[in-house]
């Protein structure tokens, strides 16, 4: 399929060789530095205006719980917080798990990079299902901002 390529040296105090050189060896070699080549200035590391996602917690406004739990029962917990602008939106809740006691947050994601924000300061709410596994009394500890939290003591009854 391909030739055999022959070089002669013509080198003054080399003896006379000839070198049989595979153009086929040669041509996969080429492809393989060509592609190594592509591939190395393929990536960019500019900012081509992407935008990057960040997580970020925000405060509890208000937490509507009832006043005890029967145990064994499944408890609807609706959560009350301000969306500060349209670059925010909701991604989880932050359930924090310490025997009786849950600690609790809104897990919001920013998208940066996008200068089309808005300003809402806009109510939103959410809620989570809880079960009451275990006598006693759970403390729900929602969190304010900073290390503030708003505590909430719910007795468990028979």
């Amino acid at each position: 399929m391909f030739r055999d390529f022959y070089f002669y040296p013509t080198q003054p105090f080399q003896p006379f060789c000839i070198y049989k050189i595979n153009m086929y060896f040669l041509m996969k070699k080429f492809v393989a530095y060509c592609l190594m080549v592509v591939f190395i200035f393929s990536c960019s590391i500019s900012d081509d205006g992407s935008q990057d996602i960040y997580y970020e917690l925000l405060p509890v406004e208000t937490a509507t719980l009832p006043d005890e739990f029967h145990l064994g029962d499944t408890y609807e917990i609706t959560l009350t917080y301000i969306r500060p602008s349209t670059c925010y939106a909701f991604n989880n809740i932050y359930y924090l798990k310490e025997g009786n006691q849950r600690t609790v947050a809104i897990v919001a994601y920013l998208v940066s990079g996008n200068n089309n924000c808005e300003t809402l300061n806009e109510e939103m709410e959410t809620s989570f299902n809880f079960k009451a596994t275990n006598s006693g009394s759970y403390i729900f500890k929602f969190w304010l901002g900073d290390s503030n939290y708003q505590t909430v003591v719910v007795p468990v009854v028979d």
